[in-house]
């Protein structure tokens, strides 16, 4: 049984998938890349990924769109990258369900802090939804 967390990062940018993909891998994760939104909703259920990396610039479904239907179906955390950083997008992202907003370009290792604090999270959550909580 593999006790890696899966990642699942949707992002166009070829070289951005690359760089998350190795960057997580080192980290001890699994990552899911996908190109688009489209592609992540199918995979959704299948995978069933710990935490999802969100890019805010997507051809087919935009970002905030692709936010809906994951947070129709998931609870997953979900953190939104973007290249652009202004209080409406902020505002937007988070009340359509992101958990967490990163401007990119971003450094990696405040990246996996913010990964891990959401992984965390997410797990004391479920504890608590089981009745198993951790001491």
């Amino acid at each position: 049984m593999n006790d890696r967390q899966r990642i699942m990062v949707v992002d166009d940018d070829q070289e951005m998938l690359r760089l998350l993909n190795r960057t997580l891998e080192l980290e001890g994760f699994d990552t899911i890349v996908v190109a688009d939104g489209d592609s992540a909703l199918k995979l959704l259920d299948e995978i069933e990924p710990d935490l999802v990396i969100l890019d805010s610039m997507m051809p087919g479904l935009d970002s905030i769109q692709t936010l809906d239907l994951i947070r129709e179906h998931s609870n997953v955390p979900i953190i939104m990258l973007d290249t652009e950083y202004d209080v409406e997008s902020l505002r937007k992202a988070l009340s359509h369900g992101a958990d967490d907003y990163i401007r990119k370009p971003f450094g990696v290792r405040s990246l996996i802090a913010r990964i891990r604090a959401k992984l965390r999270r997410s797990q004391q959550q479920e504890a608590v939804k089981r009745g198993t909580i951790p001491s």
